[in-house]
């Protein structure tokens, strides 16, 4: 499941992934924001939080996600990813270089320093 996350600073489009994160997921709550969002704004900062109640991506979703990347690839300003969850920090430490954007990795407990951060100049 994704969820929007609504109290964020402007400028900021946030993303809570709860329990299993399908295709649909994507297709259905972030696909329709984040096009939403590149309609008003050429650039966009994002904050996804991935929390312990996360169990994994069904098929397709890593794939649906690849592809909102590239579709806009000049325009992620910055992006943080709060999560503690092991292997979603191993692999994001490991590829998070590759990313078109400013990444920054940040524990459950920097939440807010994470907000802060995605929305900086």
């Amino acid at each position: 499941m994704i969820e929007q996350l609504p109290t964020l600073p402007a400028g900021v489009l946030g993303f809570r992934m709860r329990g299993l994160v399908t295709a649909r997921d994507y297709e259905d709550v972030m696909v329709p924001d984040i096009e939403a969002a590149f309609a008003l704004n050429p650039k966009l900062r994002l904050l996804i939080h991935i929390g312990d109640d996360f169990t994994g991506f069904a098929p397709g979703a890593m794939w649906d996600d690849v592809k909102l990347g590239f579709r806009h690839i000049s325009g992620w300003e910055r992006t943080a990813l709060v999560t503690d969850v092991g292997w979603v920090r191993v692999m994001s430490s490991m590829f998070g270089f590759a990313m078109p954007t400013h990444f920054r990795l940040f524990a459950d407990a920097e939440l807010d320093e994470a907000m802060r951060w995605a929305s900086s100049a």
